[in-house]
């Protein structure tokens, strides 16, 4: 209402829903004949056969003999639909995370970051499709292995500037590009470890496929002083509090895998009988109830919720003992029903009825020959 007391009306404007956005196809990073292909001199001593390479003069190598990438790639703008989306293969394409794919939408493989949600048809692969190894290569390069989950990356060849602490902004700023960083409880907040005056970093991430991804897009690629990265895989932390939550990890994903592959209705069956035998308290929807000595009616007078809970208890008391038969003489009590149930049937078909006789009682003087009915009785 206005100062002259007039009323005006409210115009409620409609709410825009928030659009997804939606991948175009994907665009062709090179054309044929732009990357001119420079082979690296070699300093081996000795040709290896099966990486068809020189072996054995890496550590010889110098850093000016590190040639630097010709391509880069910028997940923003080279990101789209291709051949893979519609045929369902699930591994990325190489040189789209080398930056250099000319076949763009045409590529067999996926232009996108690989999705950790999505589990790859075969572990022993990387999200490339190359085939992984038991061991790690002695320079900690290569695909990796399959023998352990590594999420880490080493990054040599740093030119610092400043600070660690800027040292560290710099090198999570262009490694956050390709995957979801972890987060730990330094300074900063993120898992980006400069050891200074070293000219080395450390990268964790999230999931083991960014790691996979963001080592061929950053390999021998530059940050902001236009040096050359050597990025490898870093090896085991030495650290015990870091192998401790590194286990307790793997054993928490395990668990959730496992979870969702099982039927919800079989959890169900097995925490119920598990309570059964521990004598726990389950609630309505069959969650373990912590307070396990608390008789159901005060904890109901307690709470004021009127929650319905049930005890579940297990009879500890042994069955009743069952009393042996009677015995009537030398024929036991089952016997002698037995005997006037033969002799009911043969009275219904005619035949004479049987005198039973049932044998004296014990006497207490002690055995005799009489106890048995022998001749002497009379």
């Amino acid at each position: 209402m206005s100062s002259n007391g007039s009323e005006t009306a409210v115009v409620a404007l409609p709410v825009k829903k928030a659009k997804t956005k939606k991948l175009r196809p994907a665009r062709k990073q090179v054309k044929p004949g732009d990357v001119e292909k420079k082979e690296t001199p070699q300093t081996g001593k000795e040709y290896n056969i099966w990486y068809n390479k020189w072996a054995g003069g890496d550590r010889e190598d110098s850093y000016s003999n590190k040639t630097k990438s010709q391509t880069r790639c910028n997940i923003k703008l080279d990101s789209g639909l291709t051949r893979a989306n519609t045929t369902g293969i699930k591994y990325c394409c190489l040189f789209f995370a080398r930056g250099c794919c000319p076949y763009g939408w045409e590529c067999e493989y996926l232009h996108t970051l690989p999705d950790p949600s999505t589990a790859l048809p075969d572990s022993s692969k990387d999200c490339f499709a190359r085939d992984k190894f038991a061991d790690y290569r002695d320079d900690m390069g290569g695909v990796g292995s399959f023998n352990r989950q590594n999420r880490t990356l080493y990054v040599g060849r740093i030119k610092e500037t400043g600070t660690g602490l800027e040292t560290e902004e710099v090198v999570r700023r262009h490694f956050k590009e390709f995957g979801e960083i972890e987060h730990d409880d330094s300074e900063t907040g993120w898992a980006v470890k400069v050891l200074q005056y070293r000219s080395v970093a450390f990268v964790t991430y999230k999931s083991q496929l960014h790691a996979e991804f963001a080592k061929e897009a950053m390999s021998c690629q530059s940050l902001d002083n236009d040096e050359i990265l050597n990025v490898r895989w870093a090896t085991e932390d030495p650290n015990p509090v870091s192998k401790v939550n590194e286990k307790r990890r793997l054993e928490d994903m395990g668990q959730a895998v496992i979870r969702e592959k099982m039927d919800p209705r079989v959890v169900d069956a097995m925490r119920t009988i598990r309570a059964l035998e521990d004598g726990d308290l389950l609630d309505d929807e069959g969650n373990l109830i912590e307070d396990g000595a608390m008789d159901v009616e005060e904890e109901e007078k307690d709470t004021g919720h009127g929650a319905k809970r049930r005890k579940l208890d297990v009879e500890t008391s042994p069955p009743p003992e069952q009393e042996p038969p009677k015995l009537l003489g030398l024929l036991s009590a089952d016997t002698m029903d037995s005997l006037k149930y033969f002799s009911e049937i043969r009275k219904r078909n005619g035949a004479p009825p049987t005198t039973l006789r049932a044998a004296p009682p014990k006497s207490s003087a002690g055995l005799g020959l009489g106890d048995y009915g022998s001749d002497e009785e009379d």
